[in-house]
């Protein structure tokens, strides 16, 4: 009965994830507007975007294949499974069969790849530097969770992040190690940069290069892929909290705990939109040879990380 639960619970958590993240899109925006002291559009600026993008007739490059068409739907469909899988609101995995820390990153490796492809298969020149600089950032950043992802599945002696998640919140993984922090650090560097705010938003720098990848995409598919690309957010977000921050989490599965969870979830999620706001709009987009000096460092942590566990620091 517990699993037929946790089902439902992860299926809840995609539509709740479907739900909010357009809604934080449209929070950060509004903090941005604030710190530059404008008005700024309304919180809620990002549905009515979507609904209208909708409705409008979808426009195919003649040059594309299917892998064009293909994109916005696999790109929703790899968010909502690692939503699904991520424990966000419980402290089990709803997918316990699935939830595992590999099976994560290949869904996140497996929607860049798309994403990519898609932008060099449009035909656009804009398209295609948004494609290569997407692939450069994941070059850069990925072996760095993976890296911290290992580290954290050695210290809870398993790869399901559920009990990564437990054992974190009973104290079993010790925040006073050096190990934890260090891993922590080099996550939230990773994390940061996986929300493509500024200073990485160099993929679909819109200033630049109009978007990258989304640059002749229109109608319906834009709005998927736009509402994929900040769902992903969210769900970057809830992976990191998830695994250093799972506190009020719910530990059993009954309607007062998963509501209770949900409130503390949506607040750990604005606290981060609020830190990230603050810092996006405190410099400027990074040129494209500068990121790597920022992902070294985070390597650099989650190497440290790894060497202190390795002496049982």
């Amino acid at each position: 009965m517990l699993d037929g639960k946790l089902f439902f619970v992860g299926l809840l958590q995609a539509l709740l994830v479907m739900a909010v993240a357009p809604f934080f899109s449209g929070f950060a925006r509004v903090l941005r507007a604030k710190i530059h002291s404008r008005k700024g559009p309304s919180i809620f600026q990002d549905y009515r975007d979507i609904f209208k993008l909708i409705k409008r007739q979808r426009v195919v490059p003649a040059q594309s294949s299917w892998i064009f068409c293909l994109t916005p739907y696999v790109m929703m469909a790899t968010i909502l499974l690692i939503a699904m899988m991520t424990p966000i609101l419980t402290l089990q995995s709803p997918l316990r069969m699935v939830g595992d820390l590999i099976a994560i990153v290949y869904l996140y490796a497996l929607g860049r790849f798309f994403f990519a492809a898609a932008g060099l298969d449009s035909g656009s020149g804009f398209a295609g530097i948004g494609a290569s600089r997407e692939m450069t950032l994941a070059a850069l950043v990925e072996p760095t969770i993976i890296l911290v992802l290992f580290v954290m599945g050695l210290l809870a002696g398993s790869t399901d992040i559920g009990v990564i998640s437990q054992k974190v919140a009973t104290g079993e993984i010790s925040y006073y190690s050096p190990t934890v922090w260090l891993a922590m650090a080099a996550f939230s560097i990773a994390a940061f940069i996986e929300t493509g705010k500024l200073p990485f938003d160099l993929a679909e720098a819109e200033q630049e290069i109009q978007e990258g990848p989304l640059t002749e995409y229109s109608g319906g598919s834009l709005a998927l892929l736009k509402w994929s690309l900040s769902m992903k957010q969210v769900v970057v977000i809830a992976l990191f909290m998830a695994i250093f921050f799972p506190f009020g989490n719910a530990a059993v599965v009954n309607g007062f705990s998963i509501l209770m969870s949900t409130a503390v979830f949506l607040l750990k999620v604005a606290i981060f939109y609020v830190i990230a706001a603050l810092l996006e709009n405190s410099m400027a987009r990074l040129l494209l040879f500068m990121a790597p000096e920022v992902t070294w460092a985070a390597f650099g942590f989650a190497l440290l990380s790894f060497v202190f566990f390795l002496v049982n620091v």
